[in-house]
């Protein structure tokens, strides 16, 4: 991260006073106790207290506190649920946490457009359970759609198990209301789909923060399927499992959600929901079909076909809504799962063309072995966002370290195969350094560019993304080839 700037922690008293003008009662947190709640997101391995946390109730709070930073040098942290697995969330000890955990209702729900307007606080499953009763659902749901916020899926551009067919947060974003770093309340898009204008709204979606702070959300409904069915498929072979995800894209047939576990990941799984996962495989698939009732049908048959030429050793079809269910719990909870047989995991995320999976998963697994680590793979197959746990001990002197570099490289794989470094945990800190594997100078000197003509300043979540520091001499413009400086090393736990 950027090193702290000692002058402004020098003036903390004064910028607490007046952010408490702004915000008042306990709208301000100061206590250091109390500013170790903050101190992380679900990156836990790297942790810094920030100077002040402002918890804000209104958008004129969020306006007026922005412009303030903004005339003060202040440096800003956006933070919704603080889930984020990349870092995005971490503090800097020179700025502020700006926390949108207050603004979490729900405006309108417009069944007429297919829509609902709702403020960032709000959690994924929230929207769909506000929906539900006429039917209606909100198709991105991350495996922490219990917790998770809407302004954070706007940052990070979230998926799910349904993204498949139905696409990440920016296929179901119609518009937000935005903050500016000095102030200025803008809106992007509405409750209609493709704005004549440029499309700013596609920016600001998976930004990490890094253009302003959003503070209400319109996001497309859709209408609940006719018929939901689900098959678990068994296989002996991590590698005819990934086979079998790139034969069901080929053949035409596209899936609500795909998703994929390997031996380690589903024996964790069953043991911790208990849903009947068969036990003698090494991979597991769920492929979830939707529509009306004869289509269903049909593609269940296709699929079983294409799942026995690519040795499928066990199948399973739900025939009741309970068993739909019961074979999404345990991927769902994968995460959690897999927190009970080890001490500690680093959840990676990177994306890789589906061909490119058995592949993968067969080099994933030597590249565990060769540094005596073990990985639990759940991932959406169907995409081909991989979500690796690797296993470690942080208690054991080099594990950490070690299982970082098992990241990394895993993360150089998928762009070496022609993915990406990321699917929806976003770049944060976690990957920052690994932009320039991706991208070239000149990627990285135009998105730069962009950033710095919403924030000229560089004060939204700075040392979040960009893997050098940079100066705007005036709106729109970077200087990237002069006094460019790597960042320090990260304050780790």
């Amino acid at each position: 991260m950027p090193l702290p700037d000692a002058g402004l922690i020098a003036r903390r008293a004064e910028f607490v006073a007046a952010l408490r003008a702004i915000v008042p009662g306990e709208g301000v947190i100061s206590d250091e106790a109390a500013l170790g709640a903050y101190e992380c997101d679900g990156l836990t391995a790297y942790r810094q207290r920030p100077m002040i946390v402002v918890l804000p109730e209104t958008v004129d709070q969020v306006s007026r506190v922005l412009a303030y930073c903004h005339a003060h040098g202040l440096k800003v942290v956006p933070r919704g649920a603080g889930t984020s697995l990349s870092g995005g969330a971490l503090p800097l000890a020179d700025g502020i946490i700006l926390g949108m955990a207050k603004f979490k209702a729900i405006l309108e729900v417009d069944f007429d457009n297919r829509c609902a307007v709702v403020q960032p606080g709000v959690t994924n499953l929230a929207v769909t359970q506000a929906v539900a009763h006429r039917g209606f659902y909100y198709a991105p749901d991350p495996s922490s759609q219990i917790a998770c916020s809407i302004g954070g899926n706007v940052a990070e551009n979230s998926g799910g198990v349904h993204c498949l067919k139905y696409g990440m947060t920016t296929n179901n974003l119609l518009g937000v209301e935005l903050v500016l770093i000095d102030g200025t309340v803008v809106r992007l898009g509405g409750k209609h789909l493709d704005p004549a204008a440029l499309d700013l709204l596609g920016v600001v979606c998976g930004s990490e923060g890094l253009l302003g702070v959003v503070t209400e959300v319109t996001v497309r409904i859709l209408q609940a399927p006719q018929t939901q069915r689900a098959l678990l498929l068994g296989f002996a072979q991590v590698e005819a499992a990934g086979a079998c995800v790139a034969a069901v894209i080929a053949a035409g047939v596209i899936p609500a959600g795909m998703e994929m576990m390997d031996r380690l990941a589903i024996h964790a799984a069953e043991a911790f929901v208990q849903v009947g996962y068969p036990l003698d495989v090494e991979a597991l698939l769920i492929i979830e079909l939707d529509g009306a009732a004869a289509e269903v049908d049909h593609l269940i048959a296709v699929i079983e076909t294409i799942a026995a030429e690519n040795g499928a050793g066990s199948v399973r079809v739900s025939t009741s809504e309970a068993e739909r269910q019961a074979f999404w719990a345990g991927r769902k909870a994968a995460f959690p799962a897999v927190g009970r047989i080890a001490a500690d995991y680093y959840c990676m995320d990177g994306t890789i063309p589906r061909a490119a999976l058995p592949r993968v998963l067969a080099r994933m697994g030597e590249m565990a072995d060769a540094c005596g680590l073990r990985i639990a793979n759940v991932f959406h197959a169907g995409d081909g966002n991989l979500h690796p746990l690797i296993l470690y001990d942080a208690t054991l002197p080099g594990e950490l370290d070690a299982a970082e570099i098992l990241g990394a490289d895993i993360l150089k794989l998928c762009v070496e195969v022609g993915g990406v470094l990321t699917g929806e945990h976003g770049v944060g800190v976690e990957k920052r350094d690994l932009m320039e594997v991706q991208f070239g100078p000149a990627d990285l000197d135009q998105q730069q560019r962009l950033k710095c003509a919403f924030d000229d300043g560089g004060l939204l979540n700075p040392g979040k993304v960009f893997p050098k520091l940079c100066r705007c001499a005036e709106l729109g413009r970077v200087h990237v080839h002069g006094g460019q400086v790597r960042f320090p090393e990260l304050p780790r736990f």
